[in-house]
């Protein structure tokens, strides 16, 4: 296995980690805790964005599955100067702020902060802007083949900016309140 794909494997089993663990430590010593994350933000929103979480999951596992099994580092372009690298990048840039999502909105919930509160929303926009940026890289990633892969990936990468930009950098920062 090339290095570079070694290293986005190992990016994602650590951060997925983080993640998932953060997760699971979050609402195991906050019980009841769930319904806290969710704020301000109205059932009906809720309910779309709870459906946005399965379908940003599903995206994330076909894009990996492109870049880790269809893309060849040593001749994977973005342009003339950014190569395979750039995406290792994106996915820790990604995968970080969200292993601290959860911990730091218990925090402001925790003490009332509002200084905290915007500290979640900048993690939030973190991940939006990484999760943009992996959606460019994909539309612009030489080579394209297969042509299948390709589109699965960018379909999947649609799907997780949307909850990541959308539902979530947006609209559950526009409702969350502490």
């Amino acid at each position: 296995m090339h290095a570079k794909k070694w290293w986005m494997l190992v990016i994602n089993i650590l951060g997925g980690a983080a993640v998932l663990g953060s997760y699971a430590v979050g609402l195991q010593t906050h019980p009841g805790g769930g319904d806290a994350l969710w704020g301000g933000v109205p059932e009906g929103v809720r309910l779309f964005s709870t459906a946005g979480m399965f379908l940003a999951a599903a995206g994330y596992f076909a894009f990996t599955y492109f870049l880790l099994f269809r893309l060849d580092p040593r001749t994977t372009r973005l342009s003339d100067r950014i190569g395979f690298g750039i995406f290792n990048t994106l996915y820790a840039a990604i995968l970080i702020p969200s292993a601290l999502w959860m911990p730091l909105t218990f925090l402001a919930l925790e003490r009332s902060s509002q200084a905290l509160l915007w500290a979640v929303r900048l993690d939030l926009v973190l991940v939006a802007l990484a999760s943009l940026g992996l959606l460019i890289a994909l539309l612009i990633v030489q080579p394209r083949q297969p042509a299948w892969a390709i589109r699965l990936a960018i379909a999947g990468s649609v799907g997780f900016c949307l909850q990541t930009v959308l539902l979530d950098s947006i609209i559950w920062s526009a409702f969350f309140r502490l």
